[in-house]
């Protein structure tokens, strides 16, 4: 079964967790290493020879559109992480359809593709954006991957459906919402931070979970700074911060490259169709 392999591009700084503390205005004078990091991600599932969707913020498009049409160029699919990562909840939706647009303009420019994926910065849209998937439907947007059916102090909305729904009565639009992994009686989201900090055993048998016992893909994602230990430290950051951001980022190229053999990974757009024809 087709699973959804997933890249959330930004920069290390643009993360939540330094939002407090690294101002947006001193954005453009920090050390950029998203190309160079987004570059390694490429090379490696050019050598594993799978295809993925990479969920870019408009920011990193117009300051980096080389990066941008390699990703195109390669076969991946180029889709919408917003502009600046402002999270949805912090919007209103005349806002948030601006931040769709501006982002849009940026990323099909850089890649000549057509952009038709969304992923909301930290997983926000939630109960507190009733109107979001709305706004994103009448967008064009044919599908979005911006919820974590769960409780989490940064993200989530456990009420969600755990696979494919449709949100918007009347519209083709999908939700994909990321895939879940039970530790220790806990739901974790099956990437990013959760994936370098545990066994890899823990994301493949959610996986396999949801292949051969739901019956429904998995969505995997993570981000090019996680494969980059040598990034810049924010000493100013909290601790809990720190520890989320910088754990183990040494082990993570290694245990990607383990999970893309294990399992059979494709583009978003691919699962979101192939999803639409079962809830058709």
């Amino acid at each position: 079964m087709l699973n959804g392999l997933s890249v959330d591009v930004e920069e290390w700084f643009q993360v939540g967790a330094f939002e407090r503390v690294i101002a947006k205005s001193d954005w453009d004078g920090l050390d950029s290493r998203v190309a160079y990091n987004t570059g390694k991600v490429l090379d490696l599932f050019g050598e594993s020879g799978v295809k993925a969707t990479f969920f870019t913020l408009g920011w990193v498009a117009e300051r980096h559109p080389a990066l941008i049409r390699r990703i195109a160029d390669e076969g991946h699919e180029v889709a919408s992480h917003g502009w600046d990562h402002d999270r949805v909840f912090t919007m209103d939706a005349a806002a948030f359809r601006a931040d769709l647009k501006r982002a849009r303009a940026a990323l099909e420019d850089a890649s000549g593709q057509k952009v038709t994926g969304y992923r909301a910065p930290s997983f926000s849209i939630d109960q507190r954006t009733p109107w979001a998937h709305q706004v994103l439907a009448e967008e064009g947007y044919t599908y979005s991957s911006s919820i974590a059916p769960l409780r989490h102090d940064h993200y989530g909305w456990a009420e969600s459906p755990r696979h494919a729904w449709r949100p918007v009565a009347g519209s083709e639009l999908i939700e994909l919402p990321i895939t879940l992994a039970a530790v220790a009686g806990r739901q974790i989201a099956t990437g990013g931070g959760f994936f370098r900090l545990f066994p890899a055993a823990i994301t493949d048998k959610a996986v396999a979970r949801s292949n051969a016992e739901d019956g429904r893909p998995a969505i995997f994602y993570f981000h090019p700074w996680e494969v980059d230990p040598g990034q810049p430290r924010v000493a100013r950051a909290p601790l809990k911060s720190r520890l989320r951001h910088y754990s183990r980022l040494g082990s993570m190229t290694g245990k990607l490259r383990g999970l893309v053999s294990r399992h059979d990974w494709g583009r978003v757009d691919a699962v979101a169709a192939s999803e639409a024809a079962r809830l058709s």
